[in-house]
């Protein structure tokens, strides 16, 4: 039985390429930046920096304070930006809304889950800051409070592939992996998940497979069909 439904974001509840995101999200960003004295080039080199710290996190740290050291340590001499980075997520960041392939209002398939019992998780990998995610919600009609708990950098230790993170989940939320189903699009940091003791549906419309992993033995299907199946699994 499904008793709690965890899913990705990008590429699973918001209809997007990651390689898209990347490129305006990084683009507006400098642009934020650059009155400061951030170039560019070494402006994304310690965000990629500073991602991959945080990816190798060993659960000693909390992602946030990763992220800002190293960030902070390639961008010497120059002010701080974490003040500017976290304006730009309530108000900038809004513009990258427009990589979405469609539009797209998730608001029944979340209360429908709801409705059934279910408990929601927004497992998307804690590399942002809350408003981050807030903001994106906003774009396929969702709310933060839609969701009983939302990784970020600031309450997460681990980040995909890790099976790790979603065992940190199970553990904060006092959650049986075995009665949990994780609906995502990325075939190695979603699927993961199954490592953790958890089910999981992979959703395809916006795969993700840059491993180029062999994904048949995953159910899989669209984001629809994975909630189908969640409700199926829910009534059992």
């Amino acid at each position: 039985m499904i008793k709690t439904v965890l899913f990705d974001l990008d590429g699973t509840l918001l209809p997007l390429y990651q390689e898209d995101f990347v490129k305006v999200y990084f683009g507006l960003l400098c642009k934020k930046l650059s009155p400061l004295g951030y170039q560019p080039d070494e402006t994304v080199k310690a965000i990629w920096a500073g991602t991959k710290g945080m990816v190798k996190n060993d659960g000693s740290r909390l992602n946030v304070e990763i992220f800002w050291e190293v960030f902070r340590e390639m961008m010497q001499g120059l002010p701080d930006a974490k003040p500017l980075c976290d304006e730009f997520y309530t108000k900038e960041f809004d513009g990258v809304k427009v990589v979405l392939k469609k539009e797209a209002d998730r608001r029944a398939l979340i209360e429908k889950l709801k409705a059934a019992g279910l408990r929601l998780v927004l497992a998307t990998n804690p590399v942002f800051p809350t408003n981050a995610f807030k903001t994106r919600l906003k774009w396929v009609g969702l709310d933060y409070d839609d969701f009983e708990y939302v990784t970020d950098y600031s309450n997460s230790t681990y980040c995909k592939p890790q099976p790790a993170y979603y065992k940190e989940i199970a553990e904060k939320l006092s959650l049986d992996p075995a009665e949990c189903l994780m609906i995502g699009n990325n075939v190695s940091e979603d699927m993961a998940a199954a490592q953790a003791g958890m089910n999981v549906y992979l959703v395809t419309e916006f795969l993700e497979n840059p491993a180029n992993s062999d994904y048949s033995a995953f159910l899989q299907g669209t984001l629809n069909e994975a909630v189908e199946y969640a409700l199926k699994r829910a009534s059992e």
